[in-house]
């Protein structure tokens, strides 16, 4: 499962820009990457995961502002098209899942 963050978070104050950095910067501690500037992507190896994760950007919303967390399969994700200007760009594989016996 990808778990993707979208969020559009207010920046014309100083306080208004330091919540904005503190809740990218909790994403990031979380394990999420950025995709764009305002949208974050996590990989997790199950719905179960998904869920953890989910919670926690949920406790750290910011009082304004808009978030959105959206959950995908990889089958989902391999197929979005991604493109850098008019080349295309191919999407990332999810990591390998570790076994342990």
């Amino acid at each position: 499962m990808w778990l993707f963050v979208y969020f559009d978070l207010p920046t014309e104050t100083r306080k208004e820009r330091k919540v904005a950095s503190e809740f990218r910067k909790m994403l990031i501690k979380d394990g999420f990457t950025m995709f764009q500037f305002s949208i974050y992507l996590r990989f997790c190896p199950s719905m179960e995961n998904t869920e953890v994760h989910a919670r926690r950007v949920r406790k750290h919303l910011p009082e304004h502002g808009k978030v959105c967390l959206m959950k995908f399969t990889d089958r989902q994700f391999g197929m979005m098209e991604l493109f850098y200007g008019q080349k295309p760009q191919g999407n990332d594989k999810p990591p390998q899942q570790l076994e342990i016996f």
